[in-house]
């Protein structure tokens, strides 16, 4: 049984069709890249698989359930999606990271976090700044960090490498692959030929709403 399961999925907004008649699958351990040129639908994609909006048309299976029979915020937890201009709310960093314990009746895992500062070389002085003076690349590591606080099944990233740097665009690429390598399935929008063939084992390229091509790598 495939994790996800996409089956004649369309999503039309303001009359306008993002996505039309989009199928496949998504087998457990998979790295599928998705690419194709902006305005596409990629990043409407990632939303409709994690259940932030639902499907105009068509049906979305995860575990062979459809999403609309989970509880949304109960499927977050196995399906975690961080967007390429995250969103940090309250007024400082801690808040952020301390949502993910509060949602699971939890305390604050000071350990861990460390753990993920240290991994994606953020000091951690930065549990106290203010969310408002952060930079791009920092709110991206930031969002990374607070998605991976609680590891899900399925991770799907969009371009959140686009405001980091080389050197911190490699931490993130290593860790998203070793936690790939773990038996996380990721799914990630890159505009990048390299990258998108570096680390995955399947490229869907989507054009005008529609999935062009699925290849199979490995």
């Amino acid at each position: 049984m495939p994790l996800l399961d996409l089956q004649n999925v369309s999503f039309v907004n303001d009359g306008k069709a993002i996505l039309r008649n989009v199928s496949f699958v998504v087998e457990a351990g998979d790295f599928i890249s998705i690419v194709g040129p902006s305005g596409s639908g990629k990043s409407t994609l990632l939303r409709l698989c994690s259940h932030l909006i639902s499907p105009t048309g068509g049906n979305i299976f995860y575990k062979g359930v459809n999403m609309n029979e989970y509880i949304p915020t109960d499927l977050r937890k196995s399906i975690a999606y961080c967007s390429q201009s995250p969103y940090l709310f309250g007024n400082n960093v801690k808040e952020n990271l301390d949502f993910p314990f509060s949602v699971r009746k939890m305390p604050f895992n000071e350990g861990r976090v460390k753990e993920l500062f240290s991994l994606f070389n953020i000091p951690f002085t930065f549990l106290t700044a203010d969310v408002q003076n952060l930079s791009g690349g920092e709110k991206q590591r930031i969002s990374l960090v607070r998605t991976l606080l609680f590891l899900p099944e399925v991770l799907l990233l969009d371009e959140i490498t686009s405001a980091l740097d080389a050197e911190n665009t490699r931490m993130v690429e290593n860790a998203v692959s070793s936690l790939n390598n773990e038996g996380i399935t990721v799914l990630w929008i890159t505009h990048d030929p390299e990258k998108s063939q570096k680390y995955a084992n399947k490229i869907i390229t989507v054009e005008a709403g529609k999935i062009n091509s699925l290849e199979v790598l490995k």
